[in-house]
């Protein structure tokens, strides 16, 4: 007989409240900055008692480090970047086109999801010394993914003749940047999609034989 499991309900209930909590304290951090919040206010939009907030997270900057990981995951599972969805299957394509037709747009998405919320952590590290550390330094992890797409890209037919991993990585971290997206979607008030078309034509040009 084949045993179907039931869900958790208190852990899908507190699941539901941590999500609760991570969207009110987004959209408080864009509305008033983060140093203006404070975790009542969170607590006030979440529909939370202060004490859950302190219990689940800990303190304003451990929920700021959940927020913006969840951010650029676009979940709370606990599934690194390179081991996700969008990476694994451009990583597969047959061909270095095929794998940036792939890769541009997922990657384009977690600038998408991040972007509202670079002025909240610019601010945040800006204001306060420990924000900065709770991102380990040694390594820079955007560098790490773009690398190893980099590896993955030089492998296949149809990628530009002489190109080499790391002059690859190089050019996906400049292009696929926070801060160049930035510049287009924000300061130049381009839309995403037109930032995916330009991105993509510029990668092909770069990266792609005949491009």
């Amino acid at each position: 007989m084949t045993v179907v499991k039931r869900p958790n309900r208190r852990a899908e209930k507190a699941a539901e409240t941590r999500r609760r909590i991570i969207r009110a304290a987004t959209e408080l951090f864009v509305e008033d900055g983060y140093g203006a919040t404070n975790l009542q206010d969170v607590a006030d939009r979440a529909g939370v008692a202060v004490q859950t907030i302190y219990f689940v997270f800990g303190n304003k900057r451990a929920l700021l480090k959940e927020l913006v990981d969840v951010t650029i995951a676009g979940d709370s599972e606990p599934i690194a970047t390179m081991d996700r969805l969008w990476f694994t299957d451009a990583v597969k394509a047959a061909t270095a086109g095929e794998m940036l037709t792939a890769y541009v747009p997922g990657s384009s998405a977690v600038l998408q999801r991040v972007s509202p919320i670079m002025r909240v952590l610019e601010a945040a590290v800006a204001n306060d010394p420990e924000v900065a550390a709770l991102w380990p330094q040694d390594e820079d992890m955007r560098y790490v993914v773009q690398r190893a797409a980099a590896d993955a890209l030089v492998t296949k037919p149809g990628v530009a003749k002489d190109l080499s991993a790391e002059d690859a990585a190089d050019i996906l971290y400049a292009i696929l940047s926070p801060e160049l997206y930035l510049l287009f979607t924000r300061d130049r008030a381009w839309s995403h999609d037109r930032w995916l078309q330009w991105s993509t034509e510029t990668l092909r040009s770069q990266l792609i034989s005949g491009g």
